[in-house]
């Protein structure tokens, strides 16, 4: 079954013929060129310091490959900018599965973070002179980009809490502070920092406080400390750079919208790309089921004289996994389909249950895989380690669980406490009602 065929029933009415097709190619292309390229693209990597210097040439072998068969920038929704391949945030979020399969595929295509939110921020927000100089090459994949917003000193948890010192000096901003978790500064290719920093400490609106600039990579005063390891990964080339700006220049004209104008932007950068994570990630989770399911079935692996799937507690893992991973991508595509509908600010509670649900599902995926394979799962052998890592960094990532989770409850109270309290005791009251009238007493109830 293609995958064009395997789209759930209440997406269906969603998708177009074109994407469907396009779905299928993608499909096509992760599993037969990405997947059996992995190992490739790690070798040609190298080791040490080669590491942080090269662009495995495989890459841009199925680079090239992505681009004849219409593979390019599908991320960008249709509803929104002109610059993308014209889907949907749900179509493109179908695909986005696929491409979460493979650890190559969607920088081969064009649609890798922090790219994607980044040249979403790009054609949303910038003028034409900024789109001219750095969103055409990164449409074009010549370069890459970082997105600069988490600091070591402070709890960025809280975005208000941002310290980066952003100075207006005549014509130009002075910037001093540090990032870390700039994910994608590890690239030789990177090119150009989106800044995220203070511009007006005192505005007594704290949203209205901090502002974002395009600072290009090479400006003098930008220090990369060192790359950070997620569980021992070092994501290179891609990397996680720890950074500091010491009196760093750049022209008025790097100001993104407009100085206070921060928040507004990257609310706007992080709804989508919270979808795009979560699908990825139900494609991670997919191939662990692959890679259980391989596990399960191999003829030379049978613990006490019987192959695992025999076992009772072994298809029970399989089959909650394929619930959990089905409901969880049910969610997502309501999120996308809301987003469609609207906007990310429109969605807001189908992408937080989007982001906080999906990479726990996952993860408990993923690692039932892990117990399967045993100590083979937790080493290089299978990529279901470094899946695992990779997912358990977006319980983090785009805001930590806990912060969508208490906004949700809060929302959730705030809209609908007076209607619910109402209501029940509207209900009590009727029911009291009905028992008297029939010759009984009133019910006992704590409301």
């Amino acid at each position: 079954m293609s995958a064009s065929t395997r789209i759930p029933p209440i997406a269906q009415p969603f998708v177009s013929d074109r994407a469907k097709k396009t779905l299928d190619l993608v499909e096509e292309f992760v599993e037969k060129e990405c997947i059996p390229a992995e190992a490739l693209f790690s070798a040609q990597l190298g080791v040490g310091e080669q590491r942080w210097k090269t662009n495995p040439a495989i890459m841009e072998d199925l680079k090239i490959k992505a681009q004849k068969i219409g593979l390019w920038n599908m991320f960008l929704p249709k509803s929104h900018f002109s610059q993308g391949a014209g889907f949907s945030n749900l179509e493109y979020g179908l695909m986005a599965e696929y491409l979460g399969k493979s650890k190559v595929a969607s920088e081969a295509t064009n649609n890798a973070a922090p790219d994607t939110g980044n040249m979403e921020v790009l054609a949303k927000y910038g003028n034409e002179e900024q789109k001219a100089r750095w969103l055409t090459p990164l449409l074009e994949g010549k370069i890459r980009s970082a997105f600069l917003m988490t600091e070591p000193d402070i709890a960025s948890s809280d975005a208000t809490n941002i310290q980066l010192d952003i100075r207006r000096e005549g014509n130009e901003y002075i910037l001093n502070g540090s990032k870390w978790w700039s994910s994608g500064a590890g690239d030789p290719r990177c090119q150009i920092y989106l800044v995220m920093g203070k511009t007006d400490a005192r505005n007594p609106d704290t949203y209205k406080q901090q502002s974002v600039l395009l600072v290009p990579a090479s400006t003098p005063g930008i220090t990369i400390h060192r790359m950070l390891n997620v569980y021992g990964y070092d994501d290179a080339p891609h990397g996680h750079g720890h950074i500091t700006f010491k009196d760093v220049r750049v022209p008025l004209s790097a100001m993104v919208l407009g100085e206070g104008r921060g928040f507004e932007i990257i609310q706007g950068r992080l709804g989508p790309g919270r979808i795009h994570h979560a699908m990825r990630t139900i494609g991670a989770a997919e191939r662990a089921i692959d890679w259980l399911i391989a596990r399960i079935n191999d003829d030379r692996k049978k613990p006490f004289g019987q192959p695992l799937s025999s076992h009772g507690v072994i298809l029970e893992w399989l089959a909650k996994s394929r619930i959990e991973i089905d409901a969880a991508r049910l969610i997502v595509l309501n999120a996308a389909i809301k987003i469609d509908q609207g906007n990310a600010k429109f969605a807001l509670k189908e992408i937080a249950q989007a982001k906080v649900l999906v990479p726990q599902a996952a993860l408990t995926v993923i690692d039932r895989a892990v117990q399967a394979y045993g100590a083979a799962g937790i080493c290089q052998d299978t990529p279901l380690a470094y899946m695992w890592a990779l997912v358990r960094t977006l319980r983090i990532a785009d805001g930590p669980d806990e912060v969508h989770l208490q906004q949700l409850g809060k929302r959730e109270n705030k809209s609908r406490r007076e209607e619910v309290v109402k209501r029940v005791a509207w209900q009590k009251e009727q029911s009291d009602k009905i028992l008297t009238a029939n010759g009984f007493g009133k019910t006992k109830s704590l409301l």
